[in-house]
């Protein structure tokens, strides 16, 4: 049984207060059993989110990190950092860290080892544009960002990564893709990684990353592929986050 997984992604947004804010709702909130819950602020409220958290069952994650351990990175975070305010989850391989700050293929993978060596568990992002979509290469995308990530991990290292299939295309633009769309494509990375492994590709999670919100997220978490969600703006409202966390019961 995989256990759900949702994580909030906050971006550049937030502040004090509000991790204040998510501390109270969620110290009294009654979440679903067995259900995971993470939030992932900007770098500079780990140190309050990490304090205000400490009576809930909210987790830590990162929205990035630097390869390096340390060194003359100006304005980067290691790993190590991450590890000494409770950080549990980084992202790797965000669409807007591929897109805005040209992070390859290769950088992607490199954050990804940078994560596993410092027990960080990844979550691996990946996703087709909209011009990919309808192309038809959707399949061909995703299975290549998944291959260069994954092929080259030890078996044990794959089963600490959390994959997340964000399509670009339905990322803050308010579409969604259809709950039959995600899963075909969440069904598709799960296949391919039970070609070489069945056993790791059936305990491993995959989070939906595209626009899920309190009014999508019940019939998106049904999908019997779909272990939890990636969620970046309604993340930023207490109570929408936390109906979307109710409905993963």
């Amino acid at each position: 049984m995989r256990t759900p997984l949702l994580a909030g992604n906050w971006k550049m947004n937030g502040s004090v207060e509000l991790v204040e804010a998510f501390g109270r709702a969620f110290a009294e909130a009654k979440l679903p059993e067995g259900v995971e819950v993470a939030i992932f602020p900007p770098f500079p409220y780990l140190d309050a989110a990490q304090r205000t958290f400490a009576d809930t069952p909210l987790q830590l994650g990162a929205q990035s990190l630097n390869p390096q351990q340390s060194g003359a990175h100006t304005g980067e975070v290691s790993g190590s950092m991450l590890c000494e305010f409770g950080v549990r989850y980084a992202l790797v391989g965000h669409s807007e860290r591929r897109q805005l700050y040209r992070e390859g293929d290769e950088a992607v993978f490199d954050r990804l080892l940078a994560a596993l060596s410092v027990g960080l568990s990844p979550v691996l992002c990946v996703g087709e544009s909209l011009e990919e979509r309808d192309a038809g290469r959707t399949m061909e995308v995703v299975l290549r960002q998944v291959s260069v990530a994954m092929s080259r991990l030890e078996p044990a290292q794959r089963a600490r990564v959390v994959i997340a299939y964000e399509p670009v295309w339905a990322i803050g633009t308010g579409r969604t893709a259809t709950p039959a769309q995600a899963q075909e494509v969440m069904a598709g990375i799960r296949d391919y990684l039970a070609s070489d492994n069945p056993e790791l590709a059936e305990g491993l999670r995959l989070l939906y990353g595209g626009s899920m919100n309190a009014g999508n997220a019940g019939e998106l978490l049904a999908q019997p592929d779909i272990d939890g969600g990636l969620v970046g703006g309604a993340s930023l409202k207490v109570d929408d986050f936390l109906a979307i966390c109710q409905s993963a019961g």
